[in-house]
Formats: structure tokens, sequence, C-alpha cells
């Protein structure tokens, strides 16, 4: 019997919020929340609840292909470049060198287990090799989720490499799959051929994300759209023309929109702290999407046929493959620690981006395409649930761990500077100390480079002067210099 479409819509609210509900315990746990989301789209699926039944490679690949361009689009935006700058070139060579050495290893390591030690399935060299590129690259979802989620900070400016590490490798990924899906169903491919098109698809990638965002950014601030609203509409185009003109002329779209986020995210534009807060959520909507469709793809009895190679290949690329790429790529490198190193090495994380690499063999037909799916979907679980709950205790361990600094967030004021101003504010309730002196707001003692700026005493809400009265209950909003100005405050007022 097969659902309406208001029941469809009414089954995919309860996903959506049992989601957000789940993924807010996981976090609370320690389990990686978009771990959650996979296990309740396997639990909705025909193998589960049997609410949805989903079984098109190319619909999830469409999500993912979607999903992907708005996570790059807003982790780009959301990278400043003053903290990447300083970690660009070991960024870049782990995106490219690692990600190519860890599908080499990967691959002769699947190819060499699979021709001796299991019968059941037998991959070709080509095979384990495409096999080893989809799950080649660090999931941007994954690291950007947990690494934010967990406000995890870190020395060696560890973090912002990190974070353009996954949000650059990608396209790498991408290029190794796509080229070892021609060399099956072309053999006779040259390998100039080869290194022509990598070469095309990451100067075009560039090339196209840097002018394209340059153009964009122009256009924002000069079209003055009547509504404010459409501002992050437009936001969404540019994106979507930014990927689709790049893969059109023949360039790698995924690199495009993580440059052109990146260019946009440290330029002025106007409405940009409304636009990007929109991209934030909207990259969560579309990470939840992502993997409950990749979820509801997999029939979870075809994991355990696969679990031997699976647990086999996955603790290879956590404890030998990935390791040796990283500590290979970063050898030109001296500023990063051998704990640093190996961090780095630990924080491989297979998410999302690989399952959607998985789906170009099924849909192009090839031979063990299903087997493959299935052991990168199991890879992906045994990371998620190993690395992604491991990283804060392993940043401890090595000793690389810092104490994240803690925005304070305003409850009773709706009111947020820009990035590009550097006062900070906070807000405090009026107490009898504070009015020991006096109840007028020129009474009390406070620095010459502070300023109350607003009152709110019950539901009202008003802009005080020196001689204003405040009472006992009264919350003000207090503006300052800086944060250490914000600090100096508290300890005079509290």
């Amino acid at each position: 019997m097969g659902l309406s479409f208001e029941f469809f819509l009414l089954l995919a609210g309860i996903l959506l919020f049992v989601s957000i509900i789940l993924g807010k315990a996981g976090h609370r746990f320690g389990v990686p929340t978009l771990l959650m989301f996979l296990f309740l789209g396997c639990i909705a699926g025909n193998e589960g609840l049997g609410w949805i039944d989903f079984h098109s490679p190319q619909v999830a690949q469409s999500i993912g292909v979607i999903a992907l361009n708005i996570i790059l689009f807003s982790g780009g935006m959301d990278t400043k470049i003053h903290d990447i700058k300083p970690v660009m070139l070991p960024g870049l060579t782990l995106a490219t060198l690692g990600v190519l050495l860890t599908a080499l290893m990967t691959g002769g390591f699947i190819y060499w287990i699979t021709n001796s030690w299991f019968t059941a399935v037998s991959f070709s060299f080509i095979e384990s090799l495409l096999l080893a590129a989809t799950m080649s690259s660090t999931d941007s979802a994954s690291v950007f989720s947990i690494l934010r989620s967990k406000n995890l900070a870190l020395k060696e400016n560890l973090r912002p490499l990190l974070e353009l590490e996954s949000g650059s490798n990608d396209p790498m990924a991408y290029m190794l799959t796509i080229v070892l899906l021609q060399l099956l169903n072309a053999p006779d491919v040259s390998i100039s051929e080869v290194i022509w098109l990598f070469v095309q698809q990451f100067v075009l990638g560039m090339v196209c994300g840097y002018l394209l965002g340059r153009l964009a950014q122009r256009v924002i601030n000069r079209i003055d759209l009547t509504n404010d609203a459409l501002y992050s509409v437009l936001l969404i185009s540019v994106m979507l023309f930014i990927f689709g003109f790049t893969t059109w002329i023949g360039g790698n779209g995924y690199l495009a929109v993580y440059i052109g986020g990146l260019f946009l995210g440290n330029s002025r534009f106007v409405h940009k702290r409304s636009s990007m807060k929109f991209f934030d959520g909207l990259t969560w909507l579309f990470q939840i999407i992502m993997f409950l469709s990749l979820g509801l793809l997999v029939n979870p009895s075809e994991l355990l046929p696969v679990a031997g190679i699976g647990i086999l290949v996955g603790l290879f690329m956590i404890f030998i493959s990935r390791p040796l790429s990283v500590l290979i790529s970063m050898l030109p490198f001296r500023k990063f620690s051998l704990n640093g190193r190996m961090f780095i090495s630990f924080v491989g994380l297979r998410g999302a981006v690989p399952i959607i690499f998985a789906t170009y063999p099924l849909i192009a037909g090839v031979e063990n395409a299903n087997i493959m799916f299935n052991v990168v979907f199991f890879i992906t679980i045994l990371s998620l649930v190993f690395q992604g709950t491991m990283i804060p205790q392993v940043a401890r361990w090595f000793h690389l761990d810092l104490p994240m600094k803690q925005k304070e967030k305003l409850k009773e004021f709706d009111v947020e500077f820009s990035d590009d101003i550097k006062s900070a504010m906070s807000e405090m309730q009026v107490t009898e100390k504070m009015l020991a002196q006096g109840n007028r707001l020129m009474d009390i003692t406070i620095p010459d480079s502070t300023l109350v700026a607003m009152v709110k005493r019950k539901e009202k809400y008003f802009i005080p002067r020196g001689n204003t009265h405040l009472i006992v209950g009264d919350v003000v909003l207090i503006i300052t210099d800086n944060e250490e100005a914000l600090k100096e405050v508290r300890n005079m007022m509290e």
C-alpha cells in the first residue's frame, strides 16, 4: 500500500523532530549526532519499522550532492582566512597528496585481502582502488559537526588545519572515484588523459570559485532587494550557480563551492550575519536529510556479510593508511609535533561523503557495486562510533586540548554585533549590592569604556540615562571595548 503525500510529510516531520531530539541526547552522551541520524534512517527503512520504502541510489546521490554543496559552502563561509593562512600549505597537501596516498595504500590492502583471505568476494585491482577512493577523504560534515559541537579548542593551529583539510579534500576523492570508474568502463584511457583531467578539474575549480565568489559579492552589494529575506535566497542561487557552471565547463564544482564560500565569508556583503545564520540552519537540515536518506538506502541485513572485510579495512585505514599518509604528507612541515601529527591522523573521519561517492559505482552498474556500498556504509559506522566518540579524549591524551572560550549568549536582548566589530556585550541583573551607593545609573561605578545601552524591566525595554532609577531585578545590556574590559566590568559591578 503506497503512502499518500500528506502521510509522507507527516513521517518526514516526525523523523526530523526525532532526529533533533536524538541528536541532542547523543551529544550529551558523547555519541556523534550525525550517527544518530544514520541509525534513525535504518530504523525507519524497510528492515526496520518499514515506514518508508526507499531504494533509489540516484535520489540519495542527488540529495547528497545538494547537501554537500550546502555543507562546503557554509563551511567555507565560517572559515576565517587569518585562521587557515598559517596552515594553508599543509592543509592543501593533506587534501591532495594525503588523499591519494590513503587511496593507494587502502586499495592495495583491499586487493590483497579479497584475493587471499576472503573467498566470498574478489575485487580486481581497479575495483579495490575504486572502493578505497570513495573512502579516501576526511568527511567535512562529520569534522565540522564534531569539532564545533564539542567546542574543542586545539594547540598548534590544528583545528583550522583539520577544517581546511576536510573542507577541501572531497574534490580529490571525487576525482579519483570518477577516474577509476572511467578506467573500469574504458580501460584504454591513457595516463596523460587522466593527468589532464586532474589538472583541469582543480585549476577550473579554484579559478571559478574565486572569480564567481568575487562577482557574487558585487552583485549582492548592488542589487538592492526590497525584501531582506531574499538575500539568503540569493546566496543559495549563487552557490548553485558556482557548482553548476564550474561542473558544466569541466571543473570541480565541490572545490569551487568551497572556495566561493571561503571568499564570501571573508568579505563584506549586506545582510551577511543573517545570511550566514540561515545557512547554519540549512546545513543542519540537509545534514539530517542526507544521513536519513542514506540510512534508508541501506539494508542492515546486508551489512553482516561484509562485517569481516569492513572491520579489517576500517582498522587498516584508522591505524595504518591514514597515519602513514599524514606522516608522509607532513614531512616538510616541521612546526607540527609528533603528537599533533598523530592527532591529525586520528581525525580521519568517514561520514556521508564516502557513502555518497559509493552510489556512483551503483548507478554506473559496476559488478560488485552493492558490496562496495555496504562495505563503505559499515566502515562509516565504525569510524563515527570509534573515532567520532574518541576525538576529545585523544586530544587530551596527546595534551593538545585547550580550554574553549564560551561566548556568552544573551537571553533577554536579541542583539548581535557583526564579526568586524570587536566590542563585547553582556547582560546583568541588577542586585542590591549594585545599588548600595544609590539607585540611579550614575551612582553605579563602571569603567569609562562601558555603556549601559538598554534596560529590561519586567516586559518593557527602555534606553537609560544617567538619572534613570534602577530597581532590583532589572536586566541591563552592557557594551564594552572587548572581553577583557567586560571581565573588569563584572568584577566591579558584581
